[in-house]
C-alpha cells in the first residue's frame, strides 16, 4: 500500500480490487435494547433485551462489543473482553442506562475514545478505560433512578471506581498489511499505584445467522484449533461465503471455544440444546466453570486468554494477527513495520486536513473529530418483513398499527451506515445521516455519497416516496435536507477533484423528485404552502409534543417545516440548473417547476397579518395553530424555529438562470397569472448587473430584525454559539392553557426536565451543531448576495459592526471553542469535570456530544455523537483556509 492523493484525500492507497474496507469498525457498540432485537408483544424494546440478556442470548441482526471489527456483512467479528478479577462478569460491551433506568433518558455509563482512523480504516485506535475495582452496575441504576429530572445525571467517574487512578487504560490498534491481512495490538496501562491483575481475551466470533436465515437450515460456520508456530496460539475461522482466516496469537494464550447460542436455561428456565453456549468463556473465566467450555476446542465464539500482573505504571502488550488461511502472519519486525508504516500515512492524511496555521489543539480537535466519524460507521441489518413476520404480519393483511414500522415490508438494510451514535443511537436517521455525509465528505467523500443515495435505494425509500426516519418509526419525519447535502458533496468533490460527478446527481435527483412530491401532497394540508411535520427531529422545542395529536385539535402551520421546503425548493432548482446545462430537454420543466414551487412558499412565508408566521411586533417568526373553528394563533417561543427561515437563503449565478431558454418569460407569465407572487420574483432577480441573485424567503428588512434577536447574548447568542431557545424565556416562559391545563415552555440550558419525546434530548436552550450549521450556510450564502454593503451589530448592542461572513466566522470560532483548551487550560465540553480538565491521561480525550450547554457549553446527551457534531471539522476547515474575498470569488463560479 503506497500512499497517494484520490478523491480529494491523501490516505492510503485504494486496494486494485477495490476491497480496502472489506473490515472496518463496524461493529456496533450496543445491539441490546434496539428495535431489531424486539420480537415483544408491547414493543418496549429495551425492557425486551436487556443488557443484563446480551451477555447470554444470540442476537438476530447484528453483533456488539468494545473497539472491534469486522467485515463488511459482519459475518466475522473481532472484539475485545477484559476482567479484572472482581466483576461478577466478563467485560464485553459498554454498559448504559435504559431510557426508563436514567433520569435523563438513555445514557452509556463508560469512557471510551475513538482516537484514529483512515478512510479505508488501514490504521484504527480506540482507548478504554476499566476500572481496578468491581464495576458498579446496581449503584448507577438505582442512583439514577432515584434522581429527577432537575438534577445532574450520575456519573461512572461519581461512583469512585476511578479514585486514585485505580484503573487500566487499554488501547486497541489496528494496522491493515493488505484489505484483509489484519494486524492487532493490544496495550493495558496499569495508572494506579499498586500491582494490579488483568485478564485480556481478545475475541473471535460468527454472528449466529444459521439459527433463523433459511428457516434454520442455513450452513454453520466453524471456528476451531489449528497449529501454529511456536510461542503463538491460533484459532482457524471457517464461513462459507466469507473463506476461511486465521487468528494467530502472540504469547501462547490458552484458547477458549464456546457457541453463539442463547442460554435459554439461565435466561428461560429451558435446557440448552449444547452444553456451550454464548456466555460460556465469561463463566469459565469470571465464575470458574470449566465445563461452559468447549474442550475439543471448538466452536463459533473464541477468545485468547491473556492473563496480565502489570506494576504500578507499567504496561503489557499483546500481539495478534488476523489474515486469510495459510498466510504468511509474522509477529515481530515485520508486524512493527507494518504498524509504523500505518501510522505514518494516518499522519500525513491528517496534517493534509488541517488548515495552514493550526495549532497543535486545533489539528487535535480535527483528527479526533474524523477518527469519530470513521469509527461510527456500523454494519446495519434489518429486513422488516421478516421482522413483521415474528410480530404475526405479512404484506397482505391489514396493517397493525400496534406494531411499529407495519407499513414498511419493502425495507431490506444490509449495508455499512453511518451511525448518529454508535451506543445511544445505533441507528440510521435520515436528517441525521445527510448531516453526516456532509461531515465526511472533509475525509472519505466517495463514503460520504454512498450514504446519500443508500436511504433513496428501493430496499429504503418507500413506495410512496417518503424517507424512512428511524428504526423507532421509519413513518416519521425528519427535516428534509438530503437534497441540500447531496448537493453539497457534489460541489466539493468538483472543487478539489476537478470531477463533476452529475450521474451521482442525477441519481439522487430522480428519486428525490418522488420524496418532494410526498412532501407536497402529505404535509401541506391546506394547501397553503404552510407545511407541517411533526417534531421535525427537534423534540421538546415545541410547546406541545408536535407529532401527537393536539390537545386543541386542528393542526400547526410550522415555521420550520416551512423553511425546510423551501430550502428544498432551493437546493432541487440548483440541481436542476446544473443539470440542464448538459440536457436542457430533460430538465427545463423541472428548473421552472421548482422555482414556481419556491415563489409559492415564499409568499406563503412573507404574509402578513393575524395568521401569517411572521409577528410584526416580535420581528420573529412563529408557528400557527390552526384550531377546528377556523381560528388561528400564533405560538410565541422564540425558537430555533423562527431562526430556521434564514436558513434558506441560496445564492445563484446570473449566468445559470440565463441559460435556461424563456425561462425569465415563463416566470413572468407565471408571475402575471398570480400578482401576490410578484415580491418574490423580484427579490430573485434582483442585484447588480453580472451579480449573484439570491433566493430568500426573508427580505433586508425581516433579515435584520431576526438577526438583532438572533445575535443578542440575551437571546440566542450564546459564547458557545446559537441556542435552540431564546435566553428570554428563562425569565419570561411562555405558557397556553388548554382545558385547566398548562403547557409551558421556559429555557433550559442544560437537559430537558420532561418526558416529551423521550427526554433524552432537548432543544430548549443549548446548542446545537446542525442547526447552527445551516445558519452559517444560510449566512455565508447571504453575504455573497449582500456583500460588505449589509452589516450587522455583533453581538447586538456591543457597537461593533459585521458583514454576514464575519458574523458566520464568529459564529464557527464559538462553536469549535467548545472543545479546545481555553486560557485557564480548561476545555468548556468538560465543564465541571475535575478528572477530563486537569489528568494528563484525560485532558486530551474529546467527546462529540449530541448538544451542548446553552450558557457554558458543557457537552451533554449522546456522548459519542460525532455524526452531526463532526461537522465541526468542516466548520475548522473552511474558515481554516477560505478569506471572505476568496469565498466570494469563489461564489461567482460555484454556489454555496
Amino acid at each position: 500500500m503506497t500512499t497517494r492523493t484520490n478523491a480529494g484525500r491523501t490516505g492510503p492507497a485504494d486496494d486494485a480490487s477495490g476491497r480496502e474496507k472489506l473490515w472496518g469498525p463496524y461493529l456496533g457498540e450496543r445491539q441490546w435494547g434496539t428495535v431489531r432485537e424486539d420480537y415483544s408483544a408491547g414493543g418496549d424494546a429495551w425492557s425486551a433485551f436487556p443488557h443484563d440478556h446480551a451477555r447470554s442470548r444470540a442476537y438476530r441482526w447484528g453483533e456488539d462489543g468494545l473497539g472491534g471489527i469486522c467485515d463488511e456483512k459482519q459475518r466475522l467479528c473481532f472484539a475485545l473482553a477484559l476482567w479484572n478479577g472482581r466483576d461478577p462478569i466478563l467485560k464485553e460491551r459498554a454498559f448504559g442506562l435504559t431510557n426508563g433506568e436514567g433520569n435523563h433518558g438513555e445514557d452509556v455509563k463508560e469512557y471510551y475514545f475513538h482516537l484514529d482512523s483512515t478512510p479505508g480504516h488501514t490504521y484504527l485506535k480506540y482507548l478504554y478505560k476499566y476500572p481496578q475495582a468491581a464495576f458498579p452496575y446496581l449503584d448507577l441504576v438505582t442512583t439514577n433512578r432515584n434522581r429527577g429530572r432537575h438534577e445532574f445525571e450520575y456519573e461512572l467517574l461519581d461512583t469512585g471506581v476511578f479514585d486514585d487512578d485505580r484503573y487500566f487504560d487499554v488501547t486497541v490498534e489496528y494496522a491493515k498489511a493488505a484489505p484483509d491481512d489484519i494486524l492487532i495490538r493490544i496495550t493495558a496501562e496499569n495508572r494506579g499505584p499498586d500491582e494490579a491483575p488483568l485478564h485480556l481475551l481478545p475475541t473471535l466470533w460468527f454472528r449466529n445467522t444459521w439459527s433463523w436465515q433459511h428457516g434454520g437450515g442455513a450452513e454453520k460456520p466453524r471456528l476451531a484449533v489449528v497449529r501454529s508456530p511456536a510461542g503463538t496460539s491460533a484459532v482457524r475461522a471457517e464461513h462459507p461465503a466469507l473463506g476461511s482466516y486465521d487468528l494467530r496469537c502472540g504469547g501462547q494464550p490458552r484458547l477458549l471455544f464456546t457457541e453463539n447460542e442463547t442460554n435459554t436455561e439461565r435466561l428461560y428456565g429451558t435446557p440448552n440444546a449444547s452444553p456451550y453456549v454464548k456466555d460460556g468463556i465469561g463463566r469459565q473465566v469470571a465464575g470458574g466453570e470449566e465445563k461452559a467450555v468447549n474442550p475439543a476446542q471448538e466452536g463459533t465464539k473464541a477468545a485468547a486468554h491473556y492473563i496480565l500482573t502489570i506494576p504500578a505504571g507499567g504496561a503489557a502488550s499483546v500481539r495478534l494477527r488476523l489474515a486469510p488461511a495459510g498466510s504468511s502472519m509474522p509477529l515481530g519486525r515485520d508486524f512493527d513495520a507494518v504498524f509504523r508504516a500505518r501510522q505514518a500515512e494516518a499522519d500525513a492524511f491528517h496534517r493534509g486536513l488541517a488548515p495552514p496555521g493550526a495549532s497543535e489543539d486545533e489539528a487535535r480537535v480535527l483528527r479526533q473529530a474524523v477518527a469519530g466519524l470513521l469509527w461510527s460507521k456500523q454494519y446495519y441489518a434489518y429486513d422488516v418483513e421478516s421482522w413483521l413476520a415474528g410480530h404475526g404480519l405479512d404484506p397482505w393483511t391489514a396493517p397493525d398499527h400496534a406494531v411499529r414500522n407495519g407499513a414498511w415490508f419493502h425495507m431490506a438494510c444490509d449495508d455499512v451506515i453511518s451511525m448518529p451514535d454508535t451506543w445511544e443511537y445505533p441507528w440510521f436517521a435520515a436528517w441525521d445521516l445527510a448531516f453526516q455525509a456532509v461531515a465526511l465528505s472533509v475525509a472519505d467523500l466517495p463514503f460520504a455519497k454512498e450514504q446519500l443515495e443508500l436511504l433513496l435505494r428501493d430496499t429504503y425509500l418507500h413506495p410512496n416516496g417518503q424517507v424512512p426516519a428511524y428504526e423507532w418509526n421509519f413513518g416519521d419525519v425528519n427535516p428534509p435536507v438530503h437534497a441540500w447535502a447531496a448537493y453539497f458533496v457534489y460541489a466539493l468533490e468538483e472543487l478539489r477533484t476537478g470531477h463533476a460527478d452529475r450521474a451521482f446527481l442525477d441519481r439522487v435527483f430522480q428519486k428525490l423528485l418522488t420524496n418532494f412530491t410526498w412532501w407536497v401532497n402529505r404535509k401541506d394540508p391546506s394547501g397553503r404552502n404552510l407545511f407541517q411535520g411533526g417534531f421535525l427531529g427537534l423534540d421538546n422545542i415545541g410547546v406541545f409534543d408536535r407529532s401527537a395529536q393536539l390537545p386543541t385539535g386542528g393542526y400547526l402551520e410550522q415555521a420550520d417545516g416551512t423553511a425546510w421546503m423551501a430550502l428544498y425548493c432551493q437546493t432541487m432548482l440548483q440541481i436542476a440548473l446544473e443539470l440542464v446545462r448538459h440536457d436542457p430537454t430533460g430538465y427545463e420543466d423541472h428548473v421552472l417547476k421548482f422555482a414556481e414551487h419556491f415563489l409559492w412558499i415564499s409568499a406563503a412565508v412573507h404574509r402578513t397579518g393575524g395568521d401569517g408566521l411572521w409577528d410584526e411586533e416580535d420581528g420573529f417568526f412563529y408557528d400557527v395553530l390552526r384550531l377546528p373553528d377556523g381560528r388561528a394563533t400564533r405560538l410565541k417561543v422564540r425558537s430555533v424555529v423562527g431562526l430556521l427561515p434564514l436558513c434558506a437563503a441560496t445564492v445563484l449565478r446570473p449566468g445559470q438562470l440565463a441559460g435556461v431558454r424563456g425561462l425569465g418569460d415563463r416566470l413572468h407569465r407565471f408571475v402575471d397569472r398570480h400578482p401576490s407572487l410578484s415580491a418574490g420574483l423580484a427579490q430573485a432577480l434582483a442585484g447588480a448587473e453580472g451579480g449573484p441573485r439570491l433566493l430568500s424567503v426573508v427580505d433586508e428588512e425581516r433579515l435584520v430584525r431576526v438577526l438583532s434577536r438572533m445575535l443578542s447574548e440575551e437571546e440566542f447568542l450564546s459564547p458557545y454559539g446559537i441556542r435552540a431557545l431564546s435566553r428570554y424565556h428563562a425569565d419570561h416562559p411562555y405558557s397556553f392553557r388548554v382545558d385547566g391545563t398548562e403547557h409551558r415552555v421556559g429555557y433550559l440550558p442544560a437537559e430537558s426536565d420532561s418526558g416529551m419525546f423521550g427526554g433524552n434530548s432537548n432543544w430548549r436552550g443549548p446548542v446545537w451543531f446542525p442547526a447552527n450549521a445551516l445558519i452559517v450556510r444560510g449566512l455565508l450564502n447571504l453575504y455573497a448576495y449582500y456583500g460588505d454593503g449589509l452589516t450587522v451589530e455583533c453581538p447586538t448592542g456591543s457597537g461593533v459592526r459585521m458583514n454576514l461572513y464575519e458574523v458566520a466566522a464568529e459564529l464557527s470560532a464559538r462553536l469549535t471553542r467548545i472543545f479546545l483548551r481555553g486560557a485557564d487550560g480548561h476545555r468548556p465540553v468538560y465543564g465541571g469535570q475535575r478528572k477530563f480538565q486537569d489528568d494528563p491521561h484525560w485532558r486530551d480525550l474529546l467527546s462529540f456530544h449530541e448538544y451542548f450547554h446553552g450558557d457554558n457549553g458543557a457537552g451533554l446527551g449522546a456522548a459519542h455523537q460525532t455524526g452531526w457534531t463532526g461537522l465541526v471539522a468542516p466548520l475548522m476547515a473552511l474558515f481554516g483556509t477560505v478569506a471572505p474575498e476568496q469565498f466570494s470569488a469563489g461564489l461567482r463560479r460555484k454556489e454555496t
